[in-house]
């Protein structure tokens, strides 16, 4: 999206999902094939603009080491931030999260409402906007965008993700299968959405996005997981819902307005709903003949696929590559993100 855009993008990646392509293969894409852990301001320097999303990606992959979620999600994404001031690098896109707010029941919250984690994933995120939010100043201006729950069809498809999962089970088995209760409330936003909402940030003036916070999707996009359930069952008719026999209420249950950035952002504009998104699930997991073996699979997983790669030898207990081959990049004048 940025691309076509008219900017020039370059990636960082340590790359340990390059096995779990779904569908279409990645974009090729100029990248510095490195940990975050791992940059130095040198790296970063003749960039105007990171955007930052490199880290575990959901609460179980969270729980493996909650000390190496600390130290990817939180301590390393502070210190990427530093060296992107140190580099010169004006803007800094944070990708947080909806789960700062963790259990809130069903109050509607915006983004002045309290933090509440309570997950490691969910506590890494706000120990990092608390960090990076005092760095800010009249040369660096971060901003952190609060994503909801993310869900659609991308090349590193995620199952792990409320709506995806329950459309893959839906497809693959006839059954929409519930592990908790179905009361929690979950706001849900598309993968072109949170896109749209970085580049909004990216092009916006800086006095609009200058260390504040957004909570990304639509005010209208909250549901509870039993709605979600019933909106997969209209696109798979042949399918019934089924609970799981210890199934009871996940503490993890919140709303969010989002009406700020739809206010202060009005070049971001989200396209997709949950019925459209649902729909798109659907025929993506009977173009690419989606199996059951293959969604409950270690591909797929993200903390099974983890623990193949340690058992390859491909990485090591900190995650980190054992004999990876590092590509550089350097960006040209008219880059603006990484």
């Amino acid at each position: 999206m940025l691309r076509a855009a008219g900017h020039d993008v370059a990636g960082v990646d340590s790359d340990l999902y390059e096995r779990c392509t779904f569908g279409d293969s990645v974009p090729e894409l100029p990248t510095v094939g490195a940990d975050i852990r791992d940059l130095q301001a040198g790296d970063l320097e003749g960039f105007d603009a990171v955007a930052h999303l490199a880290g575990l990606s959901n609460d179980p992959l969270g729980d493996l080491d909650p000390k190496l979620t600390d130290e990817i999600n939180h301590v390393a994404s502070v210190r990427l931030a530093r060296l992107a001031k140190q580099a010169g690098v004006r803007r800094f896109v944070f990708s947080s999260s909806c789960s700062n707010y963790g259990a809130a029941g069903d109050d509607m919250l915006d983004e002045t409402s309290a933090f509440n984690p309570v997950t490691p994933y969910g506590l890494s995120k706000v120990q990092t906007e608390q960090d990076v939010t005092r760095m800010a100043d009249s040369t660096f201006s971060p901003t952190f965008l609060r994503s909801a729950t993310a869900y659609g069809v991308s090349p590193r498809l995620r199952f792990d993700l409320v709506l995806n999962n329950l459309c893959a089970w839906a497809y693959t088995t006839r059954r929409i299968y519930m592990k908790s209760d179905g009361t929690p409330w979950r706001p849900i936003v598309h993968i072109e959405d949170i896109a749209r909402a970085f580049k909004a940030v990216l092009e916006a003036p800086l006095d609009k996005i200058h260390n504040e916070a957004f909570n990304v999707g639509r005010t209208a996009e909250n549901y509870r997981i039993s709605q979600l359930a019933e909106i997969v069952l209209e696109m798979f008719p042949d399918c019934q819902i089924d609970y799981a026999p210890d199934a009871g209420p996940d503490k993890r249950c919140y709303r969010v307005n989002c009406d700020k950035i739809a206010r202060v952002l009005p070049a971001f504009q989200p396209q997709w709903d949950a019925r459209r998104g649902a729909r798109e699930l659907r025929d993506a997991y009977l173009g690419h003949g989606l199996t059951a073996d293959e969604y409950e699979g270690k591909r797929y997983k993200r903390v099974a696929h983890i623990k193949e790669l340690m058992r390859l030898g491909v990485i090591d207990s900190s995650l980190r590559r054992t004999g990876a081959i590092l590509r550089s990049v350097r960006p040209s004048e008219r880059a603006v993100a990484i």
